[in-house]
Order: structure tokens, then sequence, then C-alpha cells
């Protein structure tokens, strides 16, 4: 995978919690508009790679290109302004406010800014400009049919693609999921994944996933990292990772 290709890369990235080895030397890259899969067992790493990349957690070692910058030690607030969002493993919306409000909110208004908000004309005519963008961000996740339903409302799939819409909304390059299908219904598992593949394509961006349903996630893969114990194990294709016995060995003992 060439460099120039990659949205993220990070570099024998080491990290510990008190005598522990979390992070073993790990290197991983992310293709630009790609889904990129991250499996293993659980405390295996991979959260925690994800806290290190997203400015979560500062590695003892190791470094963070993301855009072709290197964000090493930056804090979660400047990486997410730089394009780089994550989501969590329980999706975390204003459940009182509606569906588009939520999506709003993550768009930035000029009204905002105090210069800006004594000059209504302008800050008016941008809040119409954002209502539409976030009407064209619900239509890419499905759920403008939902626009005016509050939160609370929708089902975990629903809110894991709002998830994704206030990512989008922000202006998201990378955006890292942590489980997308943990806790949703089986029958909704596979469209939620291809939704992500569309999303993908049609938003132009890249996505690194985790997730524990390896027999649903593998197939909508680009490319998937194994780990286990801190370290990576095995890369590949998704059929290159099935072949690999470290990873039959991980997985079935």
């Amino acid at each position: 995978m060439s460099n120039d290709d990659a949205i993220l890369i990070a570099k024998n990235v080491t990290k510990y919690f008190g005598g522990l080895v979390a992070l073993d030397n790990v290197s991983i890259e992310v293709k630009k508009y790609s889904l990129t899969l991250l499996i293993g067992p659980n405390g295996a790493g991979k959260t925690t790679l994800i806290n290190v990349c997203t400015g979560v957690l500062k590695p003892e070692k190791g470094i963070i290109i993301f855009d072709g910058k290197d964000i090493t030690g930056y804090p979660p607030h400047k990486v997410y302004s730089l394009g780089f969002t994550r989501t969590f493993q329980i999706p975390q919306p204003f459940k009182s406010l509606t569906v588009l409000e939520n999506v709003l909110a993550a768009i930035r208004s000029r009204g905002e800014n105090p210069l800006e908000a004594l000059r209504r004309s302008s800050w008016i005519r941008n809040e119409y400009e954002n209502i539409e963008k976030a009407f064209r961000i619900l239509k890419i996740v499905g759920l403008d049919r939902y626009w005016d339903w509050e939160a609370y409302k929708l089902g975990a799939g629903q809110l894991k693609m709002l998830e994704i819409a206030r990512s989008l909304a922000a202006g998201a390059k990378l955006l890292a999921l942590d489980e997308p299908i943990g806790g949703t219904d089986p029958s909704y598992a596979n469209s939620i994944f291809e939704n992500i593949r569309r999303i993908k394509l049609d938003a132009k961006i890249s996505f690194l996933v985790i997730e524990h349903r390896i027999d649903i996630a593998l197939k909508y893969a680009d490319y998937v990292y194994v780990m286990d114990r801190g370290r990576v194990i095995a890369e590949g294709t998704p059929s290159e990772v099935l072949k690999n016995p470290k990873v039959a060995e991980v997985y079935l003992g």
C-alpha cells in the first residue's frame, strides 16, 4: 500500500497501561476511500489503537500521520477539526433533538461568531445553506424520511447512521467506527454495512471499522488488519486473512 494513497498511517505505535503493554509496535495504514477493517478478540488493543490515533490517548512511542500531517499527541478536538472523527459502541446523539437538529449541531454556523452574529443577513443565509447541507447528508445515510423525528425514537441501526451523518456534517475525511452493528438486529446488520459501503462512495470518505461480527463484516472490507495481544498478527484482503493460519488459531484456538 503506497503512503501517497494513505489517509492514515500509524507507525510503530506503543502504549502501556502500567505494566501492561496494550499496543506493541503496531503499524497500520488506511487507504483513501477504503473500508479498512480492524478485527481481533477482546483485549487485542483495537479500541486502544483508535484512541491513540484520535488523540484520546498519547502513545509512549510511534507516530500518527493523518492526511499527510503528523498529528501525534494532538488533542481530540484538534484531530476532529482536521477531519478524523469517530463513533462509539453506544451512539451518543442529543436524544431530545430531532434528527435534523442533531446533524445541524455538527455543522459550523457563522452565527456562532460574535462579529458575524451582528450581520443578520449573512448568518441567516448561512443557516439556510446548512439546512440544505443537512438534508443532503440525511439522504446519503438514508434518514431523510425521519428528519423531524426526535433521536430517541430511532432504532439502534438508525442511531448508528445518525452518528455517521453527524460526522459527515463535521467534515469527516476518515471515520472510525467502533462496532457499527453491535446491539443491532442481525437482520439489519448487512444493510448497515451496505450503507457504509455506499456512503464511502457517495461522500468520498474513508472508514476504519472495528467489528467482532467478522462473518458479516469481512465481505464488505477492502483491507483487513488482525490484532491479538496488542500486536498486528496478520493483514491483507479478506480472502488472504481468512486463509492465514494465525487468524484461525486466534479465533478457533
